[in-house]
Parts: C-alpha cells; sequence; structure tokens
C-alpha cells in the first residue's frame, strides 16, 4: 500500500511552489480552499508526483489562524529535533538519475549533502520551509541477517553502529550568478 498525499504547511507559499514544481518538477494540479480547524482557512494546494494522479505531496497556506505568527513550518525545529531527522524521500532508479538531481539542485542555488549508506545512496537538501527533502537509489539487497541485526535494535539501550558510510560529501550550490 502506498500513500496517497503527504501533507503539510508552507511558510511561503510561492517559494514552495518555486521549489516543487520549477525545481522538483512536480505539477500543480488541484487547490482546495476550506476552512481550518480551529477557525481560519487555507488553501490546500495539490501537487502530482511523476504524472500520477494517485501520488502526491501537498501544502496547506494558512491564513487567519490561531497564532499565525508563531508557527514554525520546519519539521524538526518544531520537534525540537536535529536537522535531517524527520524528512520526506523520494526514489530514482539509478545512481545516474541522482547525480542528475544533486546537479539540478546545485543549479538551483542549493547545498546538496551526499551519503553512500552501504545498502542505499542518497541526496538531501532542505525546501524553502526548512524540512528536509531526500532522493534515494536502493543498491543492495536485504538478507535474513539485516533483518535480525533490525529486530535486535529494537531491544539494544548500547550504542552499536553500523558499518560507516562508504561516501560522504557536501556539494556546495552552484554560483547562480
Amino acid at each position: 500500500m502506498a500513500y496517497h498525499h503527504l501533507a503539510l504547511a508552507a511558510k511561503d507559499m510561492k517559494a514552495t511552489h518555486a521549489f516543487y514544481e520549477g525545481i522538483m518538477g512536480f505539477e500543480l494540479v488541484k487547490v482546495e480552499v476550506a476552512p481550518v480547524a480551529g477557525g481560519g482557512w487555507g488553501k490546500h494546494f495539490f501537487y502530482r508526483m511523476d504524472n500520477d494522479d494517485s501520488k502526491f505531496i501537498a501544502f496547506w497556506e494558512l491564513h487567519d489562524t490561531a497564532k499565525q505568527d508563531e508557527h514554525i513550518y520546519d519539521l524538526n525545529k518544531a520537534a525540537n529535533l536535529p536537522t535531517l531527522t524527520n524528512h520526506f524521500s523520494f526514489s530514482v532508479d539509478t545512481k545516474e538519475d541522482l547525480v542528475q538531481w544533486r546537479e539540478k539542485w546545485r543549479e538551483a542555488g542549493l547545498n546538496v549533502f551526499e551519503i553512500d549508506h552501504n545498502w542505499c545512496h542518497s541526496i538531501y537538501t532542505t525546501d524553502p520551509n526548512g524540512n528536509g527533502v531526500e532522493f534515494c537509489v536502493t543498491t543492495g539487497e536485504f538478507t535474513g541477517t539485516d533483518r535480525e541485526r533490525a529486530l535486535a535494535a529494537l531491544d539494544e539501550t548500547e550504542f552499536k553502529p553500523s558499518p560507516p558510510p562508504v561516501y560522504m560529501n557536501m556539494w556546495e550550490a552552484k554560483s547562480t550568478g
């Protein structure tokens, strides 16, 4: 079962639109304007992913809500968590696709963190709301030993690190001027 959409609040909907449609290539296809719980109203924007009418990311632009000036849009700041703890990850099929996205993000003026986790390879940046966005390609297979390790970790209380990443790099944004 896949999810239909992920919905988040947007600090600046025009900047969010520029990122998700202009850079990510997701198409804005629908808006719902409605009252929101607790008072106020919002515009709920839906962006279609991969030309698939069953996969969306959506954003709320809120108006006249209680304590609107105090809203925190970065999921990690709101939860008092380290950067990139909460993030959303989109799948790519090949490492070449990952390199294309990395360079597209850099050309758009974004810094990119890249890491080969030994079983998947990922790149990360942040959206205009401060939320972590990842593209990831699975590069390995899962074994019974992997499952046993994961199950054992449920009860562990001591630090037992995984093998270190094969590769990590911070890619600076390319100059946009």
